[in-house]
């Protein structure tokens, strides 16, 4: 009988290995697809470690694209119009991720009712959504999905699915933001637990984001100034987040980084929108 292998005696991953762990991570934290344990993989349920696993979000969010981009081109293709596709696909988003982001923005939002820090962070704490959370929750998925039906209604599918998975991708690098630049709001929180990025290692995935958004963007066809005013708006919100973080909470949580993603959405199509004209 061959002796088993203890797991301090395994042998040490390649690069590629590792890095389609912290790709397995980055997805089944950011979703709910079923993504089975692979088979140089020690522990596949693992907190997710953010510090290492940065570099790999903006392709975990490409991932998380292929859903809503193909849910949106197929609409298209059975001539169900740009709304009702542009609806579907946003659906497909939320099915996809379990609406994390959206919890997020729904809290922030709640916490501009608290008149101190304290109660802020407390007020996020709370599952219950109040006005300002139900609001930004309207408005976030209203803005998307009308920014979508303009894009398919200027564009050929194709370009939109580009477009999808490149908004995919940026809004979740620029979700990192806060996460790097600010120290945890709370010392019990996730953001404390997972642990804070350096900032060497969001650059790396801040350039992934870029080859990503360009090859993507030549390959749907998408206008070049269009895929700067979207990497350019896309940081800006989540730099507009990240500071609005530090003056309301003086620090970071998890659901500043669901808002930031979600604002980085929307400022992304809409910045592909300008340049398309009617």
């Amino acid at each position: 009988m061959s002796e088993q292998i203890e797991p301090s005696e395994a042998a040490p991953m390649s690069a590629w290995q590792a890095a389609a762990v912290d790709l397995a991570h980055c997805i089944r934290f950011f979703s709910r697809l079923p993504v089975p344990a692979l088979p140089w993989e020690q522990d596949a349920h693992a907190p997710p470690s953010f510090p290492r696993l940065l570099r790999m979000i903006p392709v975990a969010g490409l991932v998380l694209g292929l859903l809503p981009a193909a849910v949106l081109g197929l609409a298209l293709m059975l001539d169900l119009g740009p709304w009702l596709a542009a609806t579907l696909s946003a659906a497909a988003m939320v099915l996809t991720t379990g609406a994390l982001h959206e919890d997020g923005l729904a809290d922030t939002a709640d916490s501009i009712g608290g008149t101190t820090r304290e109660k802020r962070l407390e007020i996020m704490r709370d599952s219950r959504i109040g006005s300002f959370g139900a609001s930004a929750l309207f408005l976030s998925l209203a803005l998307r999905i009308g920014a979508l039906a303009a894009l398919a209604s200027r564009i050929d599918g194709g370009a939109v699915v580009a477009a999808i998975l490149v908004t995919a991708s940026l809004s979740r690098t620029s979700g990192l933001m806060p996460l790097v630049f600010l120290p945890p709001a709370r010392l019990d929180g996730m953001s404390q637990a997972v642990g804070q990025p350096a900032q060497k290692t969001f650059w790396q995935a801040a350039g992934i984001a870029v080859a990503l958004a360009v090859l993507l963007g030549a390959l749907g066809d998408l206008p070049a100034t269009g895929i700067v005013l979207m990497l350019a708006l896309s940081g800006l919100s989540g730099l507009a987040v990240t500071g609005f973080a530090k003056r309301h909470l003086g620090g970071q949580t998890g659901d500043i980084a669901g808002a930031a993603q979600q604002v980085a959405e929307i400022a992304a199509l809409i910045g592909l929108l300008t340049v398309l004209g009617s």
